[in-house]
């Protein structure tokens, strides 16, 4: 309706059955009556909450998806739901209508939660820099989640949190805001991991500043169009240059390279996301140091040719663990097939999550 002027003719106005031009704002020439009506829908009805809940629940069952929703926590109920269909936000938070809030994730796998305090730990920093107060102390937010995760009975999947400015009205400010809020979703996922390599393209979306991009907010428009732009391409991913033109990072997941010094190479984490994922594989990067399969080991400045020289290229990222990056727009990475480091790093992160020390590893009391 908007594109309608404010006068219009009698044959811009659609006949019968519905609502008065005068309740849009338009005014009526003197030639045209006000018993021409536009079209508008009819019929729809009124719905009590259970019936919405009921209609919600029966389309969900025509979704198919490779992953399944178990428990979620919300502190807006003050309690666990395991049905998809009660899983739902306040429309009025301010997460949903202002991108005010910062979200974290960490892995299950065979009964354990992988990196959970790492994670947790930069949540409650990103929380801090988008100036939205926890509404629990760490242990006891650290203590829900793991319930959550207990209730679900997942055994491999993740489990996605979010801290908001909460629900309260519709206003820029969160001044109105009733409460700070954690949201919590255990998420299965049986797909098997696929550890070919992949290609990469160079992104057209602009990165974000540094303020954002080291902040895991839930502002991920230009994430999204990054990672569609790569699919545009056939591609997995698309990856970000910083300000300055150096490699950044990638829509979310961290890049690295072993360069024809046979270095292990990340781009430093003072303008792009400190990865909980990349950060424990520069550390169990170390034993390939050890043994001589790596000559070093470092964070720099990493020019778009020196990547795409680089011997071996890699995404890091807790969703995909490490692939490995064989082409980047038309120029094949090495000799355009999994690397022996990738690999190494790869089973030793798998092994890490399978049976590393309890500072990464937290059990699920089921």
């Amino acid at each position: 309706m908007a594109a309608l002027s404010s006068t219009v003719s009698y044959t811009e106005l659609m006949p019968a059955k519905l609502f008065c031009a005068r309740s849009l704002g338009i005014r009526r020439r003197s030639d045209v009556p006000f018993s021409v009506f536009c079209s508008q829908p009819s019929g729809l009805p009124v719905l009590t909450c259970s019936e919405a809940i009921g209609r919600l629940e029966a389309k969900r069952k025509s979704w198919n998806g490779k992953q399944r929703y178990l428990a979620m926590y919300s502190s807006v109920f003050g309690g666990i739901v395991t049905d998809p269909a009660a899983m739902l936000l306040p429309l009025d938070d301010h997460m949903v209508h202002r991108g005010h809030g910062v979200f974290d994730t960490a892995a299950i796998l065979d009964g354990y939660l992988y990196e959970l305090d790492q994670h947790l730990d930069r949540i409650l920093r990103s929380a801090s820099m988008a100036k939205i107060p926890a509404p629990f102390d760490r242990e006891t937010v650290k203590g829900i989640l793991v319930q959550t995760v207990a209730v679900s009975k997942c055994r491999k999947g993740s489990l996605r949190y979010w801290l908001s400015a909460g629900p309260g009205d519709f206003q820029l400010s969160p001044s109105g805001c009733q409460e700070p809020a954690l949201y919590a979703v255990v998420i299965q996922d049986e797909s098997p991991f696929d550890s070919r390599g992949i290609k990469v393209v160079t992104s057209s979306i602009p990165i974000k500043p540094p303020q954002f991009a080291t902040m895991k907010s839930v502002n991920y428009l230009p994430n999204a169009l990054s990672k569609m732009e790569a699919e545009e391409n056939a591609a997995y991913a698309a990856i970000w240059l910083d300000a300055e033109g150096f490699v950044a990072e990638g829509p979310n997941m961290n890049v690295a390279f072993v360069t024809g010094e046979n270095e292990l190479l990340m781009p430093r984490f003072d303008k792009i996301l400190s990865g909980c994922t990349a950060k424990r594989v520069l550390s169990l990067a170390e034993k390939l140091l050890h043994e001589g399969k790596l000559k070093g080991i470092r964070m720099g400045d990493v020019t778009v040719e020196e990547g795409k020289l680089a011997q071996e290229m890699m995404l890091i990222g807790s969703g995909i663990l490490i692939k490995a990056v064989i082409q980047w727009d038309d120029q094949v990475i090495g000799d355009g097939k999994e690397g022996p480091i990738a690999r190494s790093l790869l089973e030793a992160v798998i092994k890490d999550m399978k049976s590393g020390p309890s500072s990464v590893r937290i059990p699920i009391p089921y």
